[in-house]
Order: C-alpha cells, then structure tokens, then sequence
C-alpha cells in the first residue's frame, strides 16, 4: 500500500464477476474513487472490465444498508446487532425444535462465491443445522456440469476447463464470454485470449442461437435452434465413430464405455438431427471433422447449454466431444486446475462416486444433486402441506435474491409471507430480503478481505491471490465472517458463544483428519501444534493458512519449505503463479473404478428423452435469455454506471418475426407464458434468429417495499415470471430458462413497462 500527499492506493482482487481481476484502488479518506487494473498482477495483468471500472460505485453505493433490520409491528427498523442475532436465535431454533432441522430452509445465493466468508462459512451453517432443504442458484446455473462431471468422473467439481492460451481449436455452445467474461471457466481478458487464438491461426467456432459479440469474432457461427444443443452435440459424436474419427490418445487406458457409448449414438445421425436443431447435416458433420483434425482442440459449454431440457447430457456430451477427440486432459485441450486451497491430493485409485437422488424433496418429488433441490422448487416447498413432512417455515437467505433469479416470483413472493420466521444476509433490502424478520448487512467489498476459493479451481492458469481489507471496517459494521458465524452460533442452539469458537472448530476438525490421512503431509503429527503454528490477523486468516500449507503446492507445515503459506502469499501482493495447467489423470478421479466412466447409468437412461426430442418441433416463439457485461445478474442493477446503454430490458425479436407479429421498434410488447406475462419495449434486431426472441436476466425490480432507488427508478420485466416452474432438466432439477415457448402481442403504450 502506497500513500501521497491526497490519496492511497491499495491492491483488491475483484469480486464482481468470474474472472477476478486484480485491480488498484485510489482511496480518499476511507472512500474507494478509483479502480484500475493491477498491471503487476499475476494473473490478470493489468485487464479491467466496466464493473470492475465501477468497483467504488458499488462499493459506496449509499443504497446499501450499514445497520441489522429487524422486523417489529410488522416493519422493518433498524437495530442493534445483539438484538438481530438475539432475534435469529428466537426465530430460528424454535421450528428446529418443534418441526425437525428440514422445516428450516437455506437459500445461498451467486455472491457467496464473490466473497471469502461467502466460501468459508454456510458449509458449516449447513451441517450444523442438519437440513435436507437446501436450494441454491446452482439449479438456475450450472448444476448440470456438476451432475455430468460427478458422473464422468465421480467428483462433482472436477470440472475441466479449456486451455485457452494453447488451443487450437475451441468450439463454444451456449457461452458469451465477451459478455459474460467466462463462467465455470476463470479467465481475465476472455476476449483478449479469444484474439490471440485467432491470431496464431487458430480456429473460434460459436453455437448459439443468438450472433452475440462472441458469435461475431467467430470463424464459423452456428444458429442452433434453443433447447437442441445435446442433440447437435450427440450427433458430432455420431459422426467421429460413423467416420472412425475417434482417437483418445493418452486416455485409452483410463476410459471405460467407450463401445457402449457408440451404440448409445448410433440413432443420433446428422440427419435425424438436421431438422430438430435447424442445423443441416453437412454442418453437423463439419463441426465434428474439424475438431477431430484440429492438432488441439477444447469444446466449452456454459449457460446457455445448461438451462435446457436435457442440460445435464449436453454438459456430458461437451466432455464426451474432448475424450472421444484426446484432448481431455492435455495441454491445448480441456484441463483440470489445481488450485492452491484443493485438498492434499490422493493416490490415484477408485473413490467412492458420485450419487444422485439420495433423497426428495416434499411435494414434487425432485432427487436431490449435490445436497440441493431445486430452487423451482421452493415455493412449493413452502406453501404446500403434504403428509411427507413438515414444509418450510423458516428460511435462512444468505446473499440470494430468488424472487427475481427463481422460475415463478409471484407465487415465491406470496410464500414467503408466509413463512414463520426469515433472516436474510444481504448488503440491500431487495425483492427479497425485504419479507425478512431480520436482515443482516455485510460490509462492503472495500472493507473485506479476498481469496477465490471457488474461481480458482476453474482458472485458467494455476495461481495464488490474497489481498486483505483495503479499507477499515466502518464504526457499527461487522465483518462478513463474524455475521456469518454468528448465525451460524444462533441457528445451532449456541447463541451467545465467542464467533472465533465455529474457525477453532473447522480447523480442529481439519487438522485432526489430516494427520490419520498416510498420504498427508502432516500425517502422524499432533493436531494441537499444527493448529498453534497456523498465522493469520483472524479466523478467516488462519483457515486460508492451514488450506494453504496442506493444500498441493503447500509447505506441509515445514514439510516443505518453499511451499505456499499464508506469510509467503502476503510477501507477494500482487499474487503467485504456479504455472499453466497441465494433465492430471488419473489424479482427480474418484470413481468406483477409478477411470473415467464414459457412460454412467444414469446419462444412458435419460437418453430415450433424448431420442424423443428427435421427433419434436416447437411451434411458435420461443425464449432464451442474455447476458450484458456491465451486469451480473440481479444485483448491480442499482448502480448507475452500470446501467443505460446497452444494459437494458428490451426484447430481442428478428425484423421477420417483429413483422409478423406487428411489432415496431421501442414499442411495448406482452410477452405470454405458462407462468405469467411481462410487457417489455421491442427492440428489433438480426442478431436473434428468426422464430426467437431474448430477454434478459436479473430485472424486475418494481416491488413495493425495497430501497434500491436507481434499480426501481428503470426496473425492467422479471423474465423468470414467465416460467412456472414445471420446467426442469430431471437429472439436474436445473430449471429450463431457455428456449420456453412463449406467444407475443403488441401492447398498448398508455403505461410503461407493466406485469
């Protein structure tokens, strides 16, 4: 940190979107003015988007709420932090005790993995409460990477990513990262490494029904027809056994079902899927020929692939294109990180798998996928009495705004009154947080601490970044770990203890593993020392230490002495690089066989849904979503920088269908579907394909009760209320966002934008 005669600077790693640059901040007084980027940093170099641009906007943002909410007489008043933790206790450990720990429901939300307390802490809320309720935005995401994944290679987050920086090849399906700056996939400067494949001759080939910025720089740009992306996929497969161009390469001996999975194609011809994709076959099979020719290659399948119909077998199908092709697992191909928190890696062997559906939820029914149901789900969850169980009547909210991210708002908004108590950790009382009976408000990012526990095990390049509070915390602020620990104090029957007591457990428990695991660094070692060695200014500190130092490139608490520590990570503010990725099989496998399992049961039994979609043809319109770069989903809405532009809520319709329907630009259209209706301004446009139509995610923000002034000043349509929720990918519970029917009519213009 460096200090002139006005101002400081100091280092922050961004935590706005995936790619986490690092950034420099001006600071005036205890007020973030600027934000540039790091050029020294290690990973990012220098690279800055507009939010990140924007950091002290929303880090000053004077809509953010600095004081616990607690909820008297029906209203929300502001209120000490003893009376709102005093006020959880009460709320929460009396349905524990009267209905069982599943009455009592969790909602983590998007930024939970933007923060490190977000990372540490609702793991350990969860496990203490006992509860089967869980609900994230995983199941409005990415969940169906998870599921393939754990089913590939029974680890549910061994997710590959593509070597961008070596590729020659990379085909994207379903993925905007010019807009996005890449998801389930950390990558600073997305589009300049995107340029630079294309400048050392390699090839970018886009499948999205929409010509995003990102289908623009493409070599070849392929309009899929929305929800077909497993199809299109399915028959590429088809195609590299058809014309024998499948070569695993170094995989051959760590593949079983290879044999299987040709049989399981051998319908997906291209031309059975010719017509369903609107793709023709000479297409399909050209994509495949080029990947199988390509020196190295990576296919790479994000959102738009996952929030459809058969979204978990597209993200198998996006992985079944790499190990048919070898280039699963070697560089220029698609490679596991490591991340320098991973647990100490085992002997490669057979793990225990990967499990879906070990339970259901209440009323539909729904197998859970990693611990969670459906967020679809929730509502149901709540107002809906069965004779299986008690529904939810307390609900813990931690950073996740469902009214406005969930298929069907309106039924969820009315459910949530319902409830007998909520405590909602959240910076602004939002469509949300504003039902709680307590509202707890973190600190801004300014005044936090920062590590990507999650991103980096998705990078892009294996490296290590830490940067402490760049600002004092605010007189009357709490620390985002101590809210956190806290409730989970309150929620678990021991209110009143010390907060440091829930890290001195995690780390306990953690040490006292490791040394009875043989492959430890520290096995055989007394737990008490190690923990007495650990460094760190607080909890949160001294877990990142002890990850560190039993983590893959840790020093094993002197085990190894140029290993990573927390001291050494501090000595080096600008970050470490621990090399490109590189091939790690069989290492990350922990399936039962310890290879990669090419056709798990469960994929093999979806695949007659799959074959039936062969035969399907959707009628009329039908609806995706969008990205924009100055957005990341329903939370930076209130920041005025962020906003205007090409940041707005208008419905993408081609000039044909515009025509047809009589729609005119900037005109209000009623957008219809089996969930609701919304009516949003046309916005007329060839970078839609005909016979859809796009709205974006995250806007709605016209409820009664909330304080986000700027967001409520322009609040756009809630485009999950056109969903009712019935929609889900089985395998998953991920709810369809793309590709939904919908019927269009013109709207009358005597009010704005309306539900």
């Amino acid at each position: 940190m460096s200090v002139t005669a006005d101002s400081r600077t100091a280092l922050r790693i961004c935590p706005l979107c995936e790619a986490t640059c690092g950034l420099t901040l001006t600071i005036e007084g205890t007020r973030v003015t600027s934000a540039r980027g790091d050029r020294d940093d290690v990973f990012s170099q220098g690279f800055i988007c507009p939010k990140g641009a924007s950091f002290g906007a929303a880090d000053g943002d004077p809509d953010r709420l600095r004081t616990p909410l607690v909820r008297k007489d029906g209203e929300l008043r502001e209120a000490t932090w003893e009376e709102a933790f005093d006020a959880v206790a009460a709320g929460l450990r009396p349905v524990v005790e009267r209905y069982g720990p599943h009455a009592v429901g969790a909602v983590l939300g998007n930024p939970n993995v933007h923060t490190m307390a977000g990372a540490l802490y609702p793991a350990v809320l969860l496990s203490g409460l006992g509860t089967r309720s869980v609900f994230t935005a995983s199941t409005v995401d990415q969940m169906p990477k998870h599921v393939s994944s754990g089913l590939l290679y029974g680890d549910a987050n061994a997710i590959p990513v593509p070597d961008l920086d070596h590729t020659d090849h990379l085909l994207l399906i379903g993925a905007n990262p010019l807009e996005s700056n890449g998801s389930l996939c950390t990558a600073p400067d997305f589009p300049g490494k995107l340029k630079a494949l294309k400048a050392r001759g390699g090839t970018l080939t886009v499948i999205d029904p929409r010509r995003t910025r990102t289908a623009k720089l493409a070599d070849r740009h392929v309009a899929v027809r929305p929800g077909t992306d497993a199809l299109l996929l399915a028959a590429m497969a088809y195609v590299l056994f058809d014309e024998y161009l499948t070569d695993l390469g170094e995989l051959r001996e760590l593949v079983q079902g290879v044999e299987e999975l040709r049989l399981a194609v051998s319908d997906f011809t291209p031309e059975a899927a010719a017509e369903a994709c609107d793709v023709d076959a000479g297409t399909i099979r050209a994509l495949a020929r080029e990947l199988a020719a390509a020196p190295t290659a990576a296919v790479y399948g994000r959102i738009g692939s996952c929030t459809v119909p058969h979204g978990t077998l597209a993200s198998w199908l996006v992985d079944v294109l790499n190990i048919l092709t070898g280039n699963l697992d070697r560089p220029g191909g698609a490679l596991f990180p490591q991340a320098a928190t991973d647990r100490t890696p085992r002997p490669a062997g057979p793990g225990r798998g990967f499990a879906l559906g070990r339970w259901h939820s209440r009323v539909g029914r729904h197998p859970e996928a990693k611990g969670e149901l459906p967020l679809a789900a929730l509502a149901e969850e709540i107002d809906t009495a069965t004779e299986e169980g008690e529904p939810i009547r307390a609900l813990v909210v931690i950073a996740a705004n469902p009214v406005l991210s969930a298929p069907d708002g309106d039924r969820l908004d009315k459910a949530l009154d319902s409830l007998d108590f909520m405590v909602s950790v959240d910076p602004y009382l939002n469509e949300t947080s504003r039902h709680a009976h307590v509202v707890l408000p973190p600190p801004p990012p300014s005044q936090s601490p920062h590590h990507d526990f999650a991103f980096n095990t998705l990078a892009v390049r294996n490296q290590v970044r830490y940067t402490r509070a760049a600002v004092p915390l605010e007189p009357g602020r709490m620390a985002e770990a101590e809210i956190l620990a806290r409730l989970v104090l309150a929620a678990t029957g021991m209110h009143g203890a010390d907060p440091s007591a829930v890290d001195t457990l995690v780390i306990d428990q953690t040490l006292a593993k490791a040394v009875k695991e043989p492959h430890s660094p520290v096995h055989g070692r007394d737990p008490r020392e190690l923990a007495a060695a650990l460094t760190g200014e607080s909890g949160p500190e001294r877990r990142l230490d002890m990850m560190l130092r039993l983590g893959p490139y840790g020093d094993g608490f002197g085990a190894r002495p140029d290993g990573l520590s927390l001291e050494r990570l501090l000595a080096a503010p600008h970050g470490i690089d621990l090399g490109p990725l590189r091939s790690r099989l069989p290492g990350p496998l922990k399936t039962r066989s310890g290879l990669v399992e090419l056709l798990p049961q469960p994929l093999a039994d979806d695949l007659p849904r799959l074959r039936d979609a062969l035969r399907q043809r959707p009628e009329g319109l039908v609806l995706v979503g969008r990205r924009h770069l100055r957005s990341n989903n329903s939370w930076m809405h209130n920041i005025p920088a962020l906003t205007g532009g090409t940041n707005r809520c208008t419905l993408h319709i081609h000039p044909d269908d515009a025509e047809r329907f009589g729609v005119t630009d900037a005109a209000p259209v009623r957008v219809k579907g089996a969930g609701g209706e919304v009516v949003a301004p046309a916005e007329i446009t060839d970078s839609v394909r005909r016979g859809v139509v796009s709205l974006p995610h995250g806007w709605g923000h016209d409820r009664p009760g909330t304080r986000l002034r700027h967001a409520t000043a322009d609040p756009g349509v809630n485009v999950n209320q056109l969903l009712d929720g019935s929609l889900l990918d089985p395998l998953s519970g991920t709810a369809v966002l793309n590709g939904v029917p919908v019927d269009i009519t013109p709207a009358s213009t005597r009010t704005g934008v309306e539900l």
